[in-house]
This record gives C-alpha cells, structure tokens and sequence, in this order.
C-alpha cells in the first residue's frame, strides 16, 4: 500500500488558475443552489477525465476543458514565488501620478488581452448574459456538438483521438497537438469533431455502457461500443473516410448470438427502432460494462472482450478483431505454436470429444488463413519500428461464439440485491511466457514487455454494493466459433453442459460499510487502473475511492503453479489462500451527499510524482503517494545505529502534520433563497391582496405564512448544517494548529541538541565557530584515544600469539616438576638436570625443622623456670662456677633469634615459590 503524502495541491485550488479546470459550469453557476434543487442524477459510469501525458481533459456538464499540469504547476509556483519576491515598482505617469508596474507582466502578457494561463475550455456556446468574469475565458473556446451532458472520455492508445461519450450519443475528437493547446492566442480552437453512428447511437435507441478502443487497432483507430441491449459494434475509424463514422465494420447482437446453433446465421444489429416484442434474454443479457485485456498480455487475451450483464453473468468473445489489426511481434508466433501442440495433442488421444477437435481443426483454420497472408508494414510513430498490418481470417468466420454465462465456482451467496447487480468488469490478462516460445531455440527473444506477473488471467467484478469478486480463469478462454450448418449435419453437436467454461473464486473484498451501503441510494461503483502496477487498482463510489492490490497473493500463487515440489498441491494450494490475501485501503473519503466522484486517472510523472485526480461537483480531488523506488526516485540506504541514539523513537523522523483533505465549505453558503421568488408569486397570484393589507387571522394568511415558513426551513436548514459543519472544521483546525505547534517545538530541540545550541538559562550562548572548533577539537581528541587503543590492542594480540617451546624452556618445566614431587610429595619424580641437589632439599628441610623444634625447647626452657625453683638473676653465676656476662648472653640470643627468623623466612619462601609453580 502506498503511502498517502497529501492531498489536493494549492495549484489545483482556488484562486489557482487549475481550480477552473474543474469549476462548475457556467450556466449551473447562475443557479440559486443547483445541488440542493436539482433533478435526480442519472446512474451510470463517471469516466470524465482523461489524460495525455502530463494533459488532462476534463468534462463538466456539456463542457471540455483541457490542461497541462505541468504549466499550471510551474505558472503558479513562479507566480506564489513572484508575490514574495516580485520585480514590482512604481511607474511615475505623465501627469504626476504613480501607479505600480510589473515589468514580467508587461513582457509576458497574452496575446488579444488574454494571458495564457496552461488551460482551455470546450463549450457548445454561451449565452449572450454571461457574466463578465467569464468572457475571459470564452476567448478560448472549442465548440463541441454535445446536445447532453458527457458521461465518459476515453483516450485512444496513441492519443490522437478521444471518445466523449453521453447516455446515448458517442463523439470523436481528432485531438491537436500541445503545441496548438498550449499557443498563446486567444482566437478560439476549433478541432475536428465526428459522430459515430449518427443513426446508430441516438436517444431513441438503447445507452451506451462502454467504449474500449481495441488494443490490436491500426494505430489505436479501431473503437468497440457496447449497448444496453447487448449490441457489440467494431468501428475501423480514417480520418479520410468520413463513412467510417457512419457504419461499423462488424455488428453483433449476443441475444442473437447467444442462441445461434451454427455459424451461417445472422447475428448482426436490427436496425428497426420499433421492435418491441418481449424477449427474455432482454433483462438476462443487459449489459453494463465490458473490457478487453491489455495488450502486453498473452495468449488470446488481446482479442478477447469480457462483457458483463446486470444480473450477474459474464460472457467473453474470442477472437473479436476488426477487419485490419495490428498484433505485438510476439502475439502470432505464440498463438501458432499453442494451436499446433494443441492439434497434435488431439489427433495423438483417442478419447477426445469431437467438439474439442472440431474446436482444434477451427483454430487451425484460422492460424494457417493468417500465415497465409503477407503482412503491410505501415508506418508507426517518430522512433519506433514499422508495424505488421494483417487482415482479420474469413476462415472460420469473423464472428466469434459467445462464451458464457461462465460458471461461478465457490463463489459466495448474495446477501442481497445489490450483492449480484454488476457495475464494471477489469480483465487482467495472463502474462506472455517467452520460454515456450523460444524452446529449443539457441538464442533467446528480446521482448520489451514486462514478464513478471501471473499465467492466468484474474478477472475482477464489482457489485452495486461496492463488494469487489476476484475470480481466475483457470481454463484460459480461447477461440471458439459456432460450427458451419454444412458442419453440423455431418455429426457434430453442441457442447453438453458439463463442458461450460467456468471462474474460480479466489476473493471477495467489500469496500463499504454496512452503513454506508444504506445512505448509498444510487451507486454506481467503477475501476481504475494504477500506473504502477496494473496487478492494483482503485474503486470510486460517492463515499470515497479505495485502493486495491493483487501483488501479496499474485506472485505466490505464480510460484506455486510453477514449483514441482514433492508435497501435494492441494497442500500448497490451501497454504497460499490462508496466507495474506489482497489488500485494500480507503485513500480518500467523504461524505456521500458532497456529490458524486469522476473516475481517477493515476499518474506517474516525474515532474509531478505519483497520484491520482479525480473531480468533485465542485473542485478536484487528488491524492499523492510515496513514489516507489525506480528512475525517478533515488535509493536511501538506511544509516547504522549510532551508540548515541539507540533508541527506537529518537531515530524515527518525526510527522509535523497528517495530510488531509482539502476542506471545501458547503455550497449552501453561496445559494441563493428562493424568498424573493416566493413574494413574486404571491404578488401574482390569487394572494396578492393580503400583501397590501395588514395582517389578519384568517385560513388565507395561515396558508401564506405555512408557505413561507416551509421555504425558509428548506433554505434555512442546509444553511444551519453547513454552518456546524464550518464550526467544527474551525475547531478541529485549532487542535491541529496546537499539535503542529508542539511537534515543531520537538523538532526544534532536536535541531538544538544536533546543533549545541541548546544552552541553559545561566549558560552564555557560544557562537558558530566555537561550536565548529569544539566539536572538531573533540573529534581530534576521540581519534587520538582511538589509536592508542588500537596500538595496545596490536600490542597485546602480538603476545598472545602462539609459538613452539624451547629446549631451555623444556629443561626449566622438568626441573620444576621434579622440585614439586620431592618438596610437595606428590607422586612419581621428573627427571631433572641435578638431581642431587633436588634430593638434599628434603634433608635439608628436616635439619631446619629439628634445629627450630631444639632452639624452641631451649628457649622456652630459658623463659620459664621449673615448678618450685626461683628464677636466678641474669648476672648472677652459673652453677659450675663459670659466670657469663649479662651483655654475651643478649649478644648470642639476638643471634639465635636472627637465625630463626632467618630460616623461616627462607623456608616460607621456598614453600610460596612451590605453591605459585604448582599453580602455574
């Protein structure tokens, strides 16, 4: 789903010139209020804008008016940008005066007093009391011989002709170049104007429901009209035969057609218009809409066209095709070899029926009369390659059979009425598969169209009720034509009714409400095609236009056809309709008694993006999107994560405003009160009396004051709601203002805390270029730090490199261990360099422990005197008779002590040194 960016713009809005493109006429605008007391609107499809590049056509009422978006874009941004920064000054006049003078509108003026302002309007004529804002715009007029008011334009492939339909009548525009359009002159355009069928398509014959320009027509000139009555005509337009807007090549009535049994009959039109006997098939095989598939398609599809009748059913014909047709390069050659393969796979099984081979033997037919034929290369446009002209095949015959009414598989029950009504048809044909083509081949074909898509052709059906029915044709309408009467009587017979063609029903999408579906009184919902993928498209209807994709479930469901996996396919199958289906969107909304929507045109343009415009009764509607990424819109990688902003909501740019509509106010502000009339028919009716008398109770004047009263109310109520309505816009505006406002606000601190700039209350403010020096001061000191890690990074990694152990290094760890056996007693000896010395560090380890447990019991024999005994002074003498002085005895203690410590220093050592060895 795209995503919606803004709506209707300032140079499609009032006062912008672009506004009059879609302004009411000018007749309805001398109207009091010609929305509120108006005749009921016709149904039917609303098709009244057409597009030709980045040109419009727009039809209001019996008017044509004509623009170039481009223009009108570039005229008012230059002109909104000018009233800022114009070239305006004051021109001094002769007698003293000044006047202001705009030097660009003096140099640029248009010509006769007109300027040219990239619109022009086709109408009929205009009265002799047109108001003087009006004349402006006559001095470009283009008369058009419209006698009702234009229901649908439809543009030719090639652009050079446009269809203006009305209920009954069709026209043909020979369109002129831009440059003509677009000339600053202000005489009136006058293009040439056909009537197709003078006699044919009149008020006193049936409406016309559709006009489709065939897509294999000579240069787009070839147009198919569909009649209420189930009347297909093919018109072969030439500008240098008048007489080819007169009669059609080829006419077909499906009524006729529908119970024809062999080909030799008539099914052409009756031309009597008193022909009044009842039929059934006249409400059965009432049609409403028909389409052709595109012509980049494949298969029979270009030829085909898909009718669909009010009640519900579908009907194709294959092959209808005018009597001189143009096919893409890659059309014939796929369609000789499927009839081949289908041939051959015929006439090899016995059990097929004799219709199929008859079908067989008739496509053969027809191929081999169009290989027969040496195709007329005409002439195509500037650059592009001459185009093959062939003749449509007299064999088997150039009317087709009709297909139908094809079988609804799955399809849902209607709820209601409108449920089964039918309104439009769209036709998505099947893709041209270039690899059955080209098998075998060494080389491979170069087709310029897009091979991406499905192999079945989706067929799309909408309702009264707005409910859109997706059906494929799993089956593939071929060509099919009715068996000769010489044929017939050889033994052939119509197909049974268990060989009818059948839709499968994929989905079902509804895009009212049940709500909206009762304040709906007349609905007639239409398609229209996108611009960037012709697998979406959008539905109109008085509430809104819906936007609707094939692309989630058409790609899959491509695949799955394609795959030979090992799990069934019904598996796979049920696994893809489970999966996410279409999706749709409601892109634009309003309320159902603003009046009804034209058909969106979309647009892919990239001096003006990708949108669609529609036209209100009043103004247009327009709805821009996010472009998707291609030629026109660069690709934005997405930055890493900065260390700085994790967060989630501080990386999301932040939404200032939502777009929405542009608000029109009610046109009951701008009607007129039907008072005054009131008082002039009671001054001149049989009431004119009481107007000049006074006032009295009386059954005469309660009659005066009910009238009055009840055309006041009716003025005064719509007045009264438009008013509310006004109101609470106004409201809701304020709400909005106060949001916007505090969104620019965080936007702002964002900028500041970005920028620096955001210092506090007591903080002086620092200046740009202290901001620039710090922050590449900063940025110096960071890179610094930078390469000091890595220097220690480089450093450390190059001492945890691994590399082989030395001798030395081997001697050093054996001696170690054997040291750790003999000190620590741990079991088994290492074998070591000395093994001497390891041994008499045991002993020597007993000798100390045996010296320190002797000094101990000396010592401590020496502090403490035995029980009983007196403890003898230190000087005084010894026992034997020898005397020691006071001052040796110290002397040899300190000594001893000395030693102890000494030793346990040495021995505590020597046992850590063990414990760090074993531990390393």
């Amino acid at each position: 789903m795209p995503k919606i960016t803004s709506f209707v713009p300032s140079w499609l809005n009032e006062p912008a010139p672009g506004h009059k493109l879609f302004a009411p006429a000018t007749d309805d605008a001398r109207q009091p209020n010609p929305q509120l007391f108006s005749s009921k609107p016709k149904t039917g499809p609303r098709r009244t804008i057409a597009r030709r590049g980045s040109e419009v056509f727009v039809a209001v009422g019996k008017q044509i008016r004509w623009g170039s978006l481009v223009q009108l874009k570039e005229s008012w941004e230059a002109k909104q940008s000018k009233s800022i920064f114009g070239t305006r000054f004051k021109k001094e006049g002769s007698d003293g005066s000044f006047e202001l003078y705009d030097e660009e509108a003096e140099t640029h003026g248009a010509h006769n007093g007109a300027e040219y302002e990239g619109y022009r309007v086709c109408i009929p004529r205009l009265a002799p009391d047109a108001p003087a804002e009006v004349l402006t715009v006559v001095e470009q007029l283009i008369k058009t011989p419209v006698a009702d008011d234009i229901r649908q334009l439809v543009m030719s492939p090639n652009e050079d002709y446009l269809a203006v339909l009305t209920t009954h009548t069709v026209h043909i525009c020979i369109l002129p170049d831009s440059s003509h359009l677009s000339a600053h002159d202000g005489a009136p355009f006058r293009p040439k104007f056909w009537t197709l069928g003078p006699t044919t398509h009149v008020t006193s014959r049936s409406a016309v429901v559709s006009a489709i320009w065939h897509p294999l027509g000579v240069h787009g000139s070839s147009l198919v009209t569909v009649t209420g009555d189930s009347v297909v005509r093919v018109w072969e337009l030439s500008v240098t035969d008048r007489w080819s807007f007169d009669r059609p090549t080829l006419a077909i009535d499906l009524k006729k057609l529908a119970d024809g049994t062999y080909l030799d009959q008539d099914f052409s039109a009756s031309t009597s218009t008193t022909n009044t006997g009842f039929s059934p098939d006249s409400f059965d095989m009432k049609a409403v809409s028909a389409c052709f598939g595109d012509r980049r398609s494949g298969g029979w599809s270009p030829m085909t066209l898909w009718i669909a009748m009010a009640g519900g059913d579908v009907y194709a014909l294959c092959p209808l095709l005018p009597s001189k047709w143009a096919p893409p390069p890659t059309l014939v050659p796929a369609l000789s070899v499927s009839i081949v393969a289908k041939v051959a796979a015929t006439e090899d099984d016995a059990e097929t029926s004799p219709g199929a081979k008859r079908l067989a033997q008739q496509q053969l037919d027809w191929m081999a009369d169009l290989d027969g034929q040496d195709p007329m290369l005409v002439d195509g446009l500037p650059g592009e390659a001459p185009t093959e002209v062939y003749t449509r095949p007299a064999k088997p015959g150039a009317v087709p059979k009709l297909q139908g009414p094809f079988v609804m598989d799955l399809a849902p029950e209607a709820q209601q009425e409108d449920d089964a009504t039918l309104t439009d048809i769209l036709v998505i044909g099947e893709k041209i598969s270039t690899g059955d083509l080209m098998f075998g081949e060494d080389a491979d074909l170069d087709v310029d169209d897009d091979d991406d898509g499905l192999s079945l052709s989706v067929v799309c059906l909408l309702t009264v009720s707005g409910r859109v029915q997706i059906y494929l044709d799993m089956d593939g309408v071929q060509a099919q034509w009715l068996p000769k009467k010489s044929a017939r009587s050889r033994g052939y017979s119509l197909e049974s009714e268990d060989d009818l063609t059948s839709l499968l029903s994929f989905q079902t999408l509804d895009t009212l409400t049940p709500t909206e579906m009762t304040m709906l009184a007349d609905n007639w919902p239409v398609f229209s095609t996108d611009a960037t993928s012709r697998y979406s498209f959008f539905v109109t209807q008085p509430s809104g236009i819906t936007f609707v994709s094939l692309t989630p479930w058409v790609f899959r469901l491509e695949a799955e056809l394609q795959a030979e996996s090992e799990a069934g396919s019904k598996f796979r199958i049920d696994l893809l309709v489970k999966a996410n289906g279409s999706t749709r969107e409601k892109v634009y909304t309003q309320k159902p008694e603003q009046g009804l929507l034209a058909a969106p045109v979309a647009f892919r343009d990239p001096d003006l993006g990708y949108f669609i415009l529609s036209a209100g009764p009043r103004a247009a509607v327009a709805v821009f999107f996010d472009a998707p990424e291609d030629e026109y819109t660069p690709t934005i990688r997405q930055a890493s994560p900065t260390p700085a902003y994790d967060d989630e909501d501080d990386r999301k740019p932040l939404t200032i405003w939502e777009p929405r509509p542009y608000f029109h106010a009610s046109d009951a502000l701008d009607a007129g009160t039907h008072l005054p009339q009131l008082l002039d028919n009671l001054k001149a009716g049989r009431r004119k009396p009481l107007m000049q008398q006074e006032v009295r109770l009386s059954a005469a004047t309660l009659e005066v004051f009910a009238d009055s009263h009840r055309v006041i109310s009716a003025d005064i109520h719509p007045l009264n709601v438009a008013v509310a309505e006004l109101f609470r816009k106004c409201e809701a505006l304020q709400a909005e203002l106060r949001d916007q406002i505090g969104k620019t606000n965080e936007v702002r601190r964002r900028v500041e805390a970005i920028s620096g700039e955001d210092v506090g209350e007591n903080e002086e403010p620092v200046s740009d270029n202290m901001h620039v020096r710090n922050r590449l001061s900063g940025a110096q000191k960071r890179q610094e730090e930078l390469a000091e890690r890595m220097q220690r990074l480089k450093s450390r990694l190059g001492k945890a490199t691994s590399r082989k152990i030395s001798d030395y290094e081997k001697a050093w760890m054996g001696e170690v261990k054997a040291l750790e056996s003999t000190v620590l007693g741990m079991d088994g000896a290492a074998d070591g360099p000395s093994p001497s010395k390891a041994k008499s560090v045991p002993k020597r380890l007993d000798e100390i422990k045996r010296l320190k447990d002797d000094l101990a019991t000396q010592i401590a024999r020496l502090q403490k005197p035995g029980e009983g005994e007196e403890e003898e002074p230190p000087s005084s003498p010894a026992k034997n008779g020898l005397q020691v002085p006071l001052d040796i005895k110290k002397a040899k203690y300190a000594q001893v002590r000395t030693l102890l410590d000494r030793e346990s220093a040495l021995v505590g050592a020597v046992k850590s040194r063990l414990e760090r060895l074993s531990v390393g």
